[in-house]
């Protein structure tokens, strides 16, 4: 007898099979936790350490951070328009924070960008040890987007949001593990 998986729903296939891949490797709460936290470090230390140099083309200047932004926006709206928006805005968020620090001396420049990183991979390292499992991108390079918009989703479920996004992952790569916290026996 075969079981017969739900299917995405109509239109959010590819965002389903994205965010189910990525899913997989990201089970344990502990783990969703620690991205929750590690990732939005990580996304805006990049922007911070891609907000220098810039091209100043008149009353417009344009960075590296804005570049990559821009394409990975366009990336996350092609998947998923609401979504997309969200992740759209948070990158403009990052690039603006960015761009305030690139102003700033070389130190706090880096300082900013490279502790943000550091500490922000040290939260995804720990979560994988709770996980027991390698980070998702180490099989698929694509992770390094996913993740953001993972984080995104998983809030967005946690609040009620996308059930239909969240439900279709699911049937595909089950439930959050919660760990359960063992109670000390009493003595009756």
């Amino acid at each position: 007898m075969y079981s017969v998986e739900p299917a995405a729903p109509r239109g959010l296939e590819r965002l389903v099979d994205r965010l189910a891949g990525y899913g997989a490797y990201h089970r344990d709460a502990r783990n969703l936790i620690t991205h929750l936290i590690g990732i939005p470090m990580i996304v805006v230390a990049v922007a911070i350490l891609l907000s220098r140099p810039t091209l100043d083309l008149g009353d417009v200047h344009l960075n590296p951070a804005m570049v990559v932004a821009g394409l990975a926006a366009a990336w996350y709206l092609g998947l998923d328009l609401r979504f997309g928006a969200v992740m759209t805005v948070l990158l403009t968020a990052a690039v603006v924070t960015g761009d305030a620090l690139a102003d700033r001396s070389t130190g706090v420049w880096l300082g900013w960008g490279l502790g943000l990183f550091v500490v922000g991979w040290i939260f995804q390292a720990v979560g994988h040890v709770f996980e027991g499992r390698k980070p998702a991108f180490l099989d698929d390079v694509a992770g390094l987007l996913i993740g953001p918009l993972f984080v995104v989703s998983e809030t967005a479920f946690m609040i009620g949001l996308r059930r239909e996004v969240a439900a279709a992952i699911e049937a595909r790569v089950g439930p959050l593990r919660v760990r359960e916290r063992r109670r000390p026996v009493r003595p009756h």
